[in-house]
């Protein structure tokens, strides 16, 4: 809805006041909080009048305002697809570390990775906090009831957004950066392990076909072998891409933990890493090291990237919808290239 002189009555990604609700309906902001709050005092046009302001605008009262908790505290609700991921600590963290910076607190929640539950997380936290932060799968269209107004930030989603802030990950700079590497260590029949994610589902599976056309490796979609994201789905796709193609020489896994799974796999088939076959990863997760050799990875700083959706949230809360933020990936080159 806008007012009649064609201004929008709040600014894309900011809740929505009770003294927006004022304007739009041309009353104080007294007679809102009366409507709402069912006091009397008013006509019921003028009651009638405020109340459907306030559902087209999606007004929520403030939680302040009920006296939940003290009106200084900003509160974010951070929401992962999975906790136990060696991804999420570190991001998990870097939210914390740069709210806290704020004096803000921090509600997390995990999605167990079923996207029903991302929706139902989304209605639940947002009735609590001041702003959402969130690895998220849906659409803008299927977010929108659920979001209801409060800032939002989408991190790592392989979709533009017009309502809400977005932090992005540079996932095509990081395949090309991996695949670059193993091309210029001489390796020209290279293999994907991809999976499905809705972080830029295209972009992996493009840039290395991209890759691999610009460079005239004899490679096509065939080499890329779809898995689960985990060790043993890691494993299962590496073993199906050495049935494939025996002689693939070095593989690039949709992260660390699938690259591990192919590293074990190679193994157990008598591979070795990387004489015979190189591996790259692609996150940088700390137990990578572990492994002899150490994973060579596509690293990126997850602390940073919770640093980023924490700055995107600080603008939303000004009122301002920021443009996307980026994050950069690095090249860390260790022992299995």
């Amino acid at each position: 809805m806008v007012e009649k002189n064609g201004t929008v009555p709040a600014p894309a990604g900011r809740r929505v006041t009770l003294r927006d609700v004022a304007r739009v309906a041309g009353v104080s902001h007294q007679t809102v909080s009366r409507a709402i709050n069912g006091k009397g005092e008013i006509d019921p046009e003028t009651q009638r009048r405020v109340l459907d302001v306030a559902r087209e605008l999606r007004y929520r009262p403030s939680r302040f305002g009920r006296g939940l908790v003290r009106p200084d505290v900003v509160t974010i609700g951070l929401i992962v697809s999975d906790v136990v991921n060696p991804f999420f600590p570190e991001f998990i963290a870097g939210v914390i570390e740069a709210a806290g910076g704020r004096d803000w607190q921090v509600v997390v929640a995990s999605t167990e990775n079923d996207r029903l539950r991302e929706l139902t997380l989304l209605r639940s936290l947002g009735r609590q906090v001041d702003a959402l932060v969130g690895y998220l799968s849906h659409t803008d269209e299927e977010l929108e009831p659920y979001v209801a107004g409060v800032p939002l930030v989408i991190v790592d989603r392989g979709q533009d957004s017009a309502a809400y802030a977005l932090v992005r990950v540079d996932t095509e700079a990081g395949v090309r950066a991996g695949l670059e590497h193993l091309i210029e260590r001489g390796h020209r029949r290279i293999g994907m392990i991809d999976c499905f994610s809705a972080c830029d589902p295209v972009v992996r599976r493009q840039t290395f076909l991209d890759v691999a056309q610009a460079h005239r490796l004899p490679v096509d979609e065939g080499w890329i072998v779809l898995g689960e994201q985990t060790t043993a789905g890691g494993g299962t796709a590496f073993e199906a891409l050495r049935a494939a193609h025996p002689d693939v020489t070095a593989v690039l896994a949709f992260n660390d933990l699938v690259a591990i799974g192919a590293f074990q796999a190679a193994r157990r088939l008598g591979v070795a890493v990387p004489a015979e076959c190189a591996l790259v990863g692609f996150d940088g997760l700390s137990v990578g090291e572990l492994i002899d050799p150490p994973l060579t990875t596509i690293h990126l700083d997850k602390r940073r990237l919770g640093e980023l959706a924490v700055h995107q949230v600080d603008q939303l809360l000004a009122g301002e919808l920021p443009p996307p933020a980026l994050l950069s990936p690095r090249l860390v080159v260790r022992g299995t290239t």
